[in-house]
């Protein structure tokens, strides 16, 4: 079974969130049960300079307008994984982030970007560039959006393209006028194409025309099939219903392994968790705090936004600090929500730090260290952080929501199949919702003998990637050995039906 694994970040090349950590570990999950994948992403200076054994594997054509590219090969650090960089200097090789410049303005030219990495996506798939083709084309989140629309008009045989869904909130939606820029005919462009409200979607193109869909949480899954959480595509994934599912994101057990990680002040196991208490004073230094043993300390690491219930976080820390709490954030996003966690550590020296900006090596730290992680959200996907926490003993204060419902169960409920309590859930995306959980969880802080059975019951947990990767094998294969329908151009008088399910 041959998988191109299509993205737009992978870890550790480059990385902005969650996608990069899932395209980094369930590549790997896939390869230890015996699929041949490959990664193909952009070719960012980053990555480029982190490549282990890059070599040009081969000039690219003009494709979709796009002259000077190559593919680059190389291995994923510290595995085996085969990458292809795609390189085109004019799109990927310039300063700033992957999809913003300096300022924090978009790139002016994402849709013309994202759509040569599809491009390039599906030449590679089929054998046209190096060689090797593809038995399932796996493509990720919007940036990807394209492959499988670029697919269906390919003739048969094809690969089979499952698209996953990361987050419905980002969709990649631009103006009409990309169309010639992008490689796609214009009588795509209707309601049961990829227009979306006036705009091009490569996010619809791509839940349109995939022939699997997957999201990364079986509750998320539910969730967007509603006009609460379907980003006005609810009515789309509900005609896709056959074709859709949520597969549980899992996390890279031996990166997040408080036994073997580097970064901590001292390692510890559930055998032995005495390691733990050197990382909460390791991490009450670093962040500016009292060493205090006995403070409960509650940790906050995330992207500083509305959806991550950012800004209610910011108006718990003062219920935080008069409960004898310390709190730490660390993270990046709305200016305004960064001037106010520095401005809370002016405020409270000593029981509030603020780290604005992501690092690696501190999330980890700060996963050892907290006692409690504040993962709150209006929705959410999956989630990453409360598994990272899971497995370092730290326990998570979560909303009931998405894929947080299907992985943190909260101590006076039942479990869902498979978890055992670890930690502490609330329904209502408001201050007091929050706080009243925060209420329980600080209670059993002082409850030390049962406090340690939920750290040991979060600990033995398994979130590695083992069930998930099973699942998307199973779902390669049922797709690899079915008929693969060509899609027929859309007609561009669509019916009121399609109307009002894809707009």
């Amino acid at each position: 079974m041959r998988v191109l694994f299509v993205t737009s970040e992978v870890q550790p090349l480059a990385k902005t969130g969650g996608l990069a950590d899932v395209s980094g570990a369930l590549p790997i999950a896939l390869a230890r049960r015996g699929i041949d994948v490959r990664l193909l992403m952009p070719a960012y200076p980053g990555a480029l300079a982190q490549l282990k054994n890059p070599k040009i594997e081969t000039t690219l054509p003009v494709i979709a307008g796009v002259e000077g590219g190559a593919l680059i090969s190389g291995t994923l650090p510290g595995t085996g994984i085969p990458v292809w960089l795609v390189d085109a200097p004019a799109l990927f090789l310039r300063n700033g982030g992957l999809y913003q410049d300096e300022a924090g303005c978009e790139w002016p030219d994402n849709a013309q970007r994202f759509a040569f990495l599809s491009h390039v996506a599906v030449h590679a798939a089929q054998g046209k560039i190096c060689g090797w083709n593809a038995d399932i084309v796996h493509a990720n989140d919007w940036h990807a959006g394209l492959v499988p629309l670029l697919l269906s008009m390919q003739g048969r045989p094809r690969p089979s393209s499952v698209f996953t869904i990361h987050n419905l909130a980002y969709q990649g939606n631009f103006p009409r006028e990309v169309l010639a820029q992008i490689g796609v005919p214009e009588h795509y462009f209707s309601t049961d194409g990829l227009e979306f409200y006036g705009q091009v979607s490569f996010l619809k193109a791509a839940i349109r025309y995939a022939d699997h869909i997957t999201t990364v949480s079986p509750t998320y899954a539910r969730e967007t099939l509603t006009p609460e959480f379907g980003c006005g595509l609810d009515g789309l994934l509900r005609q896709r219903y056959g074709d859709y599912s949520g597969i549980l994101n899992g996390i890279d057990d031996a990166l997040w392994n408080p036994a073997t990680d580097p970064h901590l002040a001292r390692n510890f196991s559930p055998q032995d968790l005495s390691g733990k208490r050197p990382c909460k004073a390791a991490l009450q230094k670093d962040m500016g705090l009292e060493i205090a043993r006995e403070a409960p300390l509650v940790g906050f690491v995330s992207r500083f936004a509305h959806q991550k219930m950012a800004d209610v976080v910011l108006e718990a820390i003062r219920a935080l600090v008069e409960a004898g709490a310390q709190f730490v954030a660390v993270g990046e996003g709305d200016a305004a929500l960064e001037a106010g966690f520095v401005e809370a550590a002016h405020r409270y020296p000593g029981r509030v730090g603020a780290k604005i900006g992501y690092s690696e090596p501190l999330a980890h730290r700060l996963q050892a260290g907290a006692d409690l992680l504040l993962a709150p959200a209006r929705f959410e996907p999956c989630g990453l952080t409360q598994l990272y926490a899971a497995r370092y003993g730290t326990l998570s204060v979560v909303r009931r929501t998405g894929g947080l419902a299907d992985t943190i169960a909260d101590t006076t409920t039942d479990a869902p199949e498979g978890r055992m309590a670890a930690g502490f859930a609330f329904e209502e995306p408001s201050l007091s919702a929050l706080l009243k959980a925060l209420d329980r969880a600080l209670a059993l802080f002082g409850k030390p003998l049962a406090w340690r059975r939920l750290q040991l019951q979060a600990m033995s947990q398994d979130f590695s990637w083992n069930a998930s990767a099973t699942d998307y094998i199973a779902l390669y294969r049922m797709l690899s050995g079915k008929p693969r329908l060509i899609a027929a151009a859309p007609s561009s008088d669509s019916g009121d039906q399609a109307r009002q399910a894809a707009s």
